[in-house]
């Protein structure tokens, strides 16, 4: 069976595209209240026509929705997947940082590449983990338990 795994990587919930377009729609609407595709395309550093393509799948899925007047919302299901993929950046951004001592740079860069990737027991273990766990004297803190 552990050799099968690398198989399984393909049948993934999220690329790690569709992770950030959802973050950052996330992030618009609570930035801004609106999200539109010259809105995301502008953020992520691409066309409006990349941004439309992309776009395409999320809604598709019932991720994305998208008004009469283009104005675009995360469904039900976007917005926790969303939330789910931020949340697990934090908890890897601070793993990496705040225990293996990476480099903040680096630590981000590393936990950008894994977010979208962790099932939901790892996560769940993780933050129980990061929340016991004591590098140094200092007790380590995701961005959510700063706020």
């Amino acid at each position: 069976m552990a050799r099968e795994v690398w198989k399984s990587f393909e049948e993934n919930q999220l690329t790690h595209s569709a992770a950030h377009y959802l973050m950052t729609i996330n992030h618009l609407l609570q930035d801004q209240g609106y999200a539109r595709v010259t809105d995301i395309a502008k953020s992520l550093n691409i066309t409006r026509g990349s941004c439309s393509i992309s776009l395409k799948p999320l809604k598709r899925r019932k991720l994305v929705i998208e008004d009469t007047n283009k104005f675009l919302q995360l469904s039900k299901e976007g917005k926790r997947l969303a939330e789910v993929v931020e949340r697990n950046d934090e908890l890897l951004e601070a793993l990496f940082r705040d225990i293996l001592g990476v480099d903040e740079e680096q630590a981000e860069i590393d936990a950008c590449k894994m977010e979208h990737l962790l099932s939901l027991e790892t996560s769940v273990k993780l933050a129980r983990f990061l929340k016991n766990a004591k590098p140094g004297k200092k007790r380590v803190k995701t961005k959510k338990t700063r706020r």
